[in-house]
């Protein structure tokens, strides 16, 4: 999820404390404390106002969290029983929004009542629409998934959350500028983190943990029950009115100062801004090895887990191994930062990405390994943990890498655009492949259903519900070809190809040119 989480605040953030002098070059390091030894404290104390705020942005970004969960995690290990990958691929088209944003974000900073606020003029109108949107899916969800669903209008349905997550995640964004002191500004990307992780660890593990039988008999019931102790309506149906008791109080309580909502915002100038950044030639450049950089591994982060699930990995132990992972990521994403300050912001991103090529082959060994009795043994557990926390080290590396190489190349004047153009190409990175992965590994999969009372009657059985099928028929699926290692491997050839070949001589290139080159003209 790292990489599926906005990375332009901090620089928008970085822009709030220029605002106040258009022609100051660097932060003003005296609006800071400096702690006892006089070093600048970056993150001060918060007064009881500013705490509040943070709380306030906390729940928030949380919020956004719990559709983005469920769309990019939950829904697709749910759907795996009842589809094909090529089905799959077609309901990730629903996370598309997160990774074009830039679209509209323009139109979200410009319109707006005075009279409402300019960030709450978005933010309650959201709100009520994606708790609305919760509460019908609360009560028609479980009906829908039970019987073969509709992949068409399911992928409308979480395209239109995902749509409405991302336009509340610019309102929000811009609003943590103005809700906290300058002095407290720094914790706005603290609060987007643990916010959105946060939701996303909601819906994702804890979820899916609820969501199993297994899970819920082997540890609250005494008795086993063939039922859930959550399911998916029930658990859309709690967030919709969490949703509607929040933007509630967001209407009767909570005031914006509109001392923010004077200053006009010119849309056509913001596009413009855009499409001057992009035609810059080295940025160019950069903009391409940011779209073909996550090649090599997408098989393995949209693949691999499916897989795991379909040779019998339970849900509930995934989702223990996606727990485990979760204070990792925190711990890897505070040492990872240090380690990309300096001269070679990118550095640990080139490691990094040899690391994650690394571990996309282990992935495969992970599957071609999982045993064929589905007794999962203690040190295969810990194989799956270790390979699911090593290849998270591996992209949190690179995400924050990459991100402090954008804050650096960003020009300051015009930052926020800038940053939220990088993360846009880089998040689109990672999702334009998902799509042609998953519809791949259908299309190379060769199976068949054989059957001793009929041998010549030979029936695909690729997906989990033909595989049924083809058991309760009394036959066995025969997989001549499984799509799942033919692609894998194909990414990581190409991902490796391109590192070698296109990636690290522009990466070389790019990261030599002095900061100024990456200004616009005046």
């Amino acid at each position: 999820m790292s990489e599926s989480v906005p990375t332009d605040l901090q620089s928008r953030v970085k822009d709030e404390h220029l605002a106040d002098k258009e022609e100051q070059k660097e932060i003003d390091l005296k609006e800071f404390p400096a702690t006892a030894s006089g070093v600048i404290d970056a993150y001060p104390g918060l007064n009881s106002q500013d705490l509040q705020n943070v709380c306030l942005l906390v729940i928030l970004y949380l919020l956004q969290g719990i559709p983005v969960g469920l769309a990019f995690g939950s829904i697709p290990f749910l759907l795996k029983s009842k589809l094909s990958y090529s089905q799959l691929g077609i309901f990730s088209l629903a996370t598309y929004p997160y990774s074009l944003k830039l679209l509209w974000s323009p139109i979200v900073d410009a319109i707006y009542s005075k009279r409402v606020g300019r960030r709450k003029s978005w933010i309650i109108p959201i709100q009520l629409l994606t708790g609305s949107l919760f509460f019908w899916l609360g009560n028609h969800i479980d009906q829908i998934l039970e019987e073969k669903p509709d992949i068409y209008t399911l992928t409308l349905l979480f395209f239109t959350l995902i749509f409405l997550s991302a336009t509340q995640d610019i309102a929000v964004d811009g609003w943590a500028l103005t809700l906290l002191s300058k002095n407290s500004l720094s914790y706005a990307s603290s609060a987007q983190t643990i916010g959105l992780n946060t939701g996303y660890f909601l819906s994702f593990t804890v979820f899916l943990a609820f969501n199993s039988v297994e899970f819920s008999n082997k540890y609250f019931r005494s008795e086993p029950h063939d039922q859930s102790l959550l399911t998916l309506g029930s658990y859309l149906s709690f967030w919709s009115v969490i949703y509607l008791a929040v933007t509630l109080w967001l209407i009767f309580v909570k005031k914006e100062d509109s001392s923010y909502s004077d200053d006009e915002m010119d849309i056509s100038t913001v596009y413009k801004t855009i499409w001057d950044i992009c035609k810059m030639p080295h940025l160019r450049k950069f903009i391409a090895v940011l779209l073909v950089a996550k090649i090599g591994f997408i098989a393995n982060e949209a693949v691999t887990g499916l897989k795991l699930l379909e040779k019998g990995f339970s849900k509930e132990d995934l989702a223990l191994a996606v727990l485990i992972d979760f204070p990792f990521q925190i711990l890897f994403g505070y040492y990872a930062a240090k380690w990309s300050n300096g001269s070679e912001p990118l550095k640990p991103w080139i490691y990094a990405f040899y690391g994650r090529l690394f571990f996309a082959v282990v992935g495969m060994l992970v599957v071609l390994t999982f045993p064929t009795d589905n007794e999962i043994s203690l040190g295969f557990f810990f194989f799956v943990i270790f390979s699911t926390v090593m290849s998270s080290f591996m992209s949190t590396v690179q995400f924050v890498s990459i991100s402090a190489f954008m804050a650096l190349i960003a020009d300051p004047m015009i930052g926020g655009t800038y940053m939220t153009l990088l993360a846009t190409f880089s998040n689109l990175g990672g999702t334009w492949p998902r799509f042609f992965v998953l519809e791949a590994v259908d299309f190379f999969t060769e199976a068949v259903c054989y059957n001793e009372s009929n041998p010549e009657d030979l029936v695909n059985c690729i997906t989990d519900e033909e595989k049924a099928n083809c058991k309760s028929s009394g036959g066995t699926c025969i997989v001549n070809q499984d799509g799942y290692f033919f692609v894998s491997n194909v990414c990581v050839s190409v991902g490796f190809f391109l590192l070698v070949v296109f990636i690290l001589p522009q990466i070389k290139q790019l990261q030599s040119l002095p900061p100024k080159a990456w200004k616009l003209k005046k």
